[in-house]
């Protein structure tokens, strides 16, 4: 049995500013560098050592797990670097205040581009075509890293995640709308033989 740990970046600038993020590599903040450290002081309470890390190649992401790992007592610890782990990518909406496009679009069109399973933004991404990319990387490396070391750390974004909650959890497209992570909050899964056999989420 191994430990899988996912975790959502912390608070992003653009986060704080509320605007559709996607890949710009905006940075943490304070209090997403906060919470990062955080998480991983919680992670270190439950005696947990990290054998191999992945994260996105976006330094919300990065910075996340360097910290999470840091906080572990492991901060020399590499991160393996994929872009198939990027948050999705949000076309026209990027860069776009959320609150902005309710007000320009309405509150239902921005639901369906933010939430809904296969509907993609203007020329951006769905969660659907998030998950074409993610979960390949997902099943051939991340994984088979289960099977072989004994904790794994994936830190990534909220829709990247999002799809891979939804296949480790069996998730349905009509209820993956209503499914949220919120950021620096660790999910811990059980894995045997590649499949999840139990799961905690360590709030603070």
């Amino acid at each position: 049995m191994s430990t899988l740990i996912l975790i959502r970046h912390g608070q992003s600038t653009w986060n704080a500013e509320n605007r559709f993020t996607g890949w710009v590599n905006v940075p943490l903040t304070p209090q997403g560098e906060a919470e990062a450290t955080a998480a991983g002081e919680r992670l270190a309470a439950e005696g947990l050592t990290v054998d191999i890390a992945y994260t996105s190649e976006l330094q919300r992401a990065i910075n996340t797990g360097q910290r999470v790992l840091a906080a572990m007592g492991q901060p020399d610890l590499e991160q393996i670097r994929s872009w198939e782990l990027n948050e999705r990518f949000y076309g026209a909406l990027t860069g776009r205040n959320k609150q902005q496009t309710r007000e320009e679009f309405g509150d239902e069109q921005v639901h369906i581009w933010r939430r809904s399973y296969d509907i993609p933004p203007p020329a951006g991404e769905s969660l659907a075509d998030t998950g074409k990319r993610t979960l390949p990387f997902f099943h051939d490396t991340i994984i088979p890293a289960t099977r072989e070391h004994e904790v794994v750390l994936v830190a990534a974004h909220g829709n990247s995640l999002r799809a891979i909650l939804k296949e480790l959890d069996g998730i349905s497209d009509e209820d993956i709308p209503s499914v949220n992570i919120d950021t620096g909050v660790p999910y811990l899964y059980e894995m045997t033989d590649g499949a999840p056999t139990g799961k905690r989420i360590l709030e603070a």
